[in-house]
C-alpha cells in the first residue's frame, strides 16, 4: 500500500534539483530586492517548502497513465456530495452500531486512511504559510482551500489536458479534507515554531551597510542587464544598416555609461537587487568615475569579443582571435583570484576608483 507513495516521493526528490534550479534566479531577486540580502534560514525554509510543494503535487497526481491516450473513466469522475466518506466508511469497514468491536476496522479502512492521507497532505502548508508569512487564519484558509482546487482541477482536467480523460476523481470530499489539514498546520504553528526564529525579526538587528555586495549578487544583476541590453542591440542590427561595432559601441555606452551616471550608479539590474555604482567616498559616482570604469569593461574587454567577426580567416583575424583568447584567460584567471581573495575589487573598479554598495 505504500510503494505508490513511495515511489512519488522518490520521484519529487530527484525532480527537485530541477525546480530549484529555475527557482533560483527568481528567488535571488526577490530576496535582494525585498531584503537587501539572502538570510540562508529563510532560504533554507523557502526550498524546503519548494521540495514539499513538489511532493505533495506528485502524491496527487502520481502514478500516470501509461499513455496520453488513456481509457474513458466508467464513471462521471467527479464526486459532489459533501461527506460522502463517512459513508464510505461506515459501509467499507462493516461498523455495526451499537457492537463496539467493529469500530475498530474504521482505522484500517481505506476510505478512511484516504481521508486522514488528504488532512496530512496539507497540513505542512498549513503550518508554513503560517509561520513564514505571518498569515492570519483566514488567509490560511483561503490559501489551503487554493491549494486544494488546484490539486482538484489537475486531475478533473487530466493534468490540463495532457492526458485525454481524467484518471482521477475530482472529489469534494478531497478539497473539505486538504483545506482542514490546512487550517490545522495554521493552529498548530505556535506549537511547533516556538523554538525556530521568528521570521518578522530576523533583519532586526541587520546594517545593510557593512554586508558586501557578493560576486552572485553581481552576477544576478549583469544578467539581467545583459537580456535587457541585448534587445536594443538586436533590434538594431535586424532592423537597420548600422555596423555592428556602432550599434555595440552606442547602445553600450547609452546603457552601461550614461543611464548609471545619471541615476546615480544603477542600471535596472543592479536597481533590480538594490545594488549601485559608488564613487571613493560612497556617493554616486561623477561622470569621469562612471565613464572610465564603463570604457574599461564594456567598450574595451567587451568590444573585444566582436573583433574577430570583422576580419576573415586570414592572419589578422587569426591574429586578433588570439588576442581576445589571451585577454579573455587573463580575466578569467583575474576574476577567480578576486572571487576566492581577500581582494575583491576588479581591475576596471580599481582603476576607476569605484566600488560596488547596497543600495
Amino acid at each position: 500500500m505504500l510503494q505508490p507513495y513511495l515511489d512519488s516521493i522518490n520521484s519529487a526528490v530527484l525532480f527537485f534539483p530541477f525546480a530549484a534550479a529555475l527557482f533560483t534566479f527568481p528567488f535571488l531577486i526577490v530576496q535582494y530586492r525585498r531584503h537587501g540580502y539572502v538570510n540562508k534560514w529563510r532560504g533554507f525554509l523557502l526550498y524546503l517548502f519548494l521540495l514539499y510543494l513538489i511532493c505533495a503535487y506528485f502524491l496527487v497526481l502520481l502514478p500516470f497513465p501509461d499513455s496520453r491516450h488513456n481509457a474513458a473513466p466508467t464513471g462521471s469522475g467527479i464526486q459532489l456530495l459533501p461527506f460522502q466518506f463517512v459513508q464510505d466508511i461506515v459501509r467499507e469497514a462493516e461498523v455495526v452500531p451499537g457492537n463496539p468491536s467493529t469500530y475498530v476496522n474504521v482505522l484500517t479502512n481505506f476510505a478512511f486512511l484516504q481521508v486522514v492521507f488528504n488532512v496530512l497532505l496539507t497540513l505542512p502548508f498549513g503550518l508554513f504559510v503560517r509561520y513564514y508569512f505571518r498569515a492570519g487564519l483566514v488567509a490560511c484558509l483561503l490559501a489551503s482551500f487554493a491549494l486544494s482546487a488546484l490539486f482538484e482541477t489537475t486531475q478533473l482536467t487530466a493534468v490540463f489536458g495532457w492526458f485525454d480523460y481524467p484518471y482521477r476523481v475530482f472529489d469534494v470530499d478531497d478539497l473539505i479534507a486538504n483545506t482542514t489539514g490546512g487550517m490545522l498546520g495554521a493552529a498548530a504553528a505556535g506549537v511547533f515554531t516556538r523554538k525556530l526564529p521568528q521570521m518578522d525579526k530576523l533583519d532586526e538587528d541587520l546594517d545593510l551597510s557593512e554586508k558586501k555586495v557578493t560576486y552572485l549578487r553581481r552576477f544576478v544583476a549583469f544578467a539581467i542587464d545583459y537580456f535587457i541590453w541585448n534587445i536594443p542591440i538586436n533590434m538594431l542590427t535586424a532592423w537597420t544598416d548600422v555596423p555592428t561595432p556602432i550599434s555595440y559601441l552606442v547602445i553600450t555606452g547609452l546603457y552601461f555609461l550614461l543611464i548609471p551616471y545619471w541615476t546615480g550608479g544603477f542600471t535596472p539590474g543592479k536597481w533590480l537587487v538594490r545594488m549601485r555604482i559608488a564613487g571613493p567616498d560612497g556617493e554616486p559616482p561623477n561622470l569621469r568615475e562612471t565613464f572610465v570604469r564603463g570604457a574599461l569593461l564594456y567598450w574595451a574587454l567587451g568590444g573585444l569579443q566582436i573583433l574577430p567577426g570583422l576580419f576573415g580567416s586570414d592572419w589578422i583575424g587569426i591574429a586578433v582571435l588570439m588576442v581576445m583568447l589571451i585577454v579573455n584567460a587573463t580575466f578569467a584567471v583575474h576574476l577567480l583570484i578576486r572571487v576566492f581573495g581577500r581582494k575583491k575589487r576588479l581591475f576596471y573598479e580599481t582603476m576607476s576608483k569605484t566600488k560596488q554598495r547596497i543600495a
